[in-house]
Order: C-alpha cells, then structure tokens, then sequence
C-alpha cells in the first residue's frame, strides 16, 4: 500500500528540502578548499629519497629541511659553553630591542633566547615564546619561575602557524630553527602577518659558506637562501641588513612593508 500525505505534509516536506539545498549552497565546500591548499603546498615543495640523512627528504626552493630537534636536547641548548660559541649576549644587541617591545621568539625551546629578550624589553615589554612542542614549553615555564621572570608568555604553536595575533608583534627572532620547519612558506607567512608595519623578523642561522662551523650542513644556510625564501612572493618583507659580529652565524634582518 502506498503512504498517504495530506497537501499540508507535502508543502512541509518541499519547504524543508528547498532550505537543504540553499543551505548547502551558501556553504563553502571545504573539503574543495583544503584539496586546493594542499595542492598549492605540494607545488611549493619536491621531495627526494636520496638525500641528506640529516634531513627529511624535503626541500625548499632548492633546500633540503631538516629534521626538528625534540626536547630531547634540552642539555645541548643549555649547554654553559654556548655564550662562548654563539655570542648570545651580542646578538640580542644586535637586534636593537627598544623597552616595550613586544617580542615573539619562534622555536623558542627551554627559553635560553627567551630570557634574555624579557630582560631587553623590560618589565613594560612581552616576549612570546613559542614552540610546538609542549615539553619545551613547560621547560621554559620552569626556567622563567626560577628566574623570577615575569613578562614572557608560553605560546604552542602548529608547523604552519605560530598563533600570534596579526599585527602585534614589533620583532620575530628565529634562532637556529627557521631551517627546520616543515613548512616554511606558510610559517613565514604567519610570522609576517603577526607583525606591525615596519615590524622586523631576524633569522639566525648557522652560516653555511664557513666549513669551519661546526654544524651538520642541513643545519647551516646562506645568506643568500636566507634572502631568497624570505623575499619569496607573498611574505611582504624587505632586506634591511645582516649583522655579522656573531662568531658563527648569521642574523639576516628583514622588514614589513
């Protein structure tokens, strides 16, 4: 037996399915959306399975990454020998920090960088550190508890994004981490749009054009690859200088326009 609908129930049923279909075209199809971003990624990207075994068979504008450093190496960035190698205290004035500068330090780790730049930007001042692993975090929250620093806030971040507010930040100092991140492109973008007009973004890196730095060479970069991914289209930034008194690395300095 066929079911019986009354006029009333037929209208419900028509008005209901005409919504659906309004509804779903008023939506964006994000499974459409996310298809397209991941193609435009995999465009930016090669990989290759001969490769460097200190990095991750991916590369970047000609550069193999590397691979990340896990809280493992907690000892080997508080090591009391690094002030000596890397002249810490010389690059935060490199960086000419003002007194209440807000701060973002990316790969932020145990916060042996993140110290310092609380102590630059004084009490008034922020530095937020970020990381994507939590181990690092609440290593750094045990260090600023220790020291009795107060103006730094713990931020985790994702390998595409650092979660910052867009528009805040007055300077980005990346340590010895830009070359690992998984996502270059789309990190740097993030960062540039985290800072103020006229905000600065400072890549340390270990330089690759000295043999005799003692680092795995996926670990090192250029000068010159340092310039060319930063100024790569999209990012919105300007060369402003490299400070080159570090003993053994670069700080590549650039601009938002």
């Amino acid at each position: 037996m066929r079911p019986h609908y009354s006029l009333h129930s037929i209208i419900a049923l028509f008005i209901i399915a005409m919504t659906s279909s309004l509804l779903t075209a008023d939506e964006p199809d994000e499974a459409v959306e996310d298809q397209a971003e991941q193609t435009e990624s995999d465009k930016r990207y090669s990989y290759r399975e001969r490769h460097d075994p200190n990095g991750i068979g991916k590369f970047y504008l000609g550069r193999e990454i590397a691979h990340v450093m896990g809280h493992q190496g907690i000892r080997w960035l508080e090591r009391p020998e690094r002030e000596e190698e890397e002249r810490l205290s010389l690059l935060i004035k490199g960086l000419k920090i003002e007194p209440g500068m807000t701060v973002a330090d990316i790969g932020a780790g145990s916060g042996v960088i993140s110290v310092l730049l609380a102590k630059a930007v004084g009490p008034k001042g922020t530095v937020l550190a970020v990381d994507i692993q939590q181990e690092m975090l609440d290593a750094l929250q045990d260090k600023c508890k220790l020291l009795n620093v107060n103006n730094v806030e713990g931020v985790l971040g994702t390998t595409k994004s650092p979660r910052l507010v867009e528009g805040t930040v007055d300077l980005v100092v990346m340590v010895d981490v830009y070359h690992e991140f998984d996502f270059p492109y789309e990190m740097l973008n993030e960062i540039a749009k985290s800072l103020k007009k006229g905000g600065r973004v400072a890549f340390v890196e270990y330089r690759l054009e000295d043999p005799e730095v003692p680092i795995k060479l996926v670990h090192k970069m250029t000068e010159a690859q340092v310039k060319k991914e930063a100024l790569a289209k999209g990012h919105g930034l300007k060369f402003v200088e490299n400070f080159g008194k570090l003993p053994r690395q670069h700080v590549v300095i650039f601009e938002k326009l």
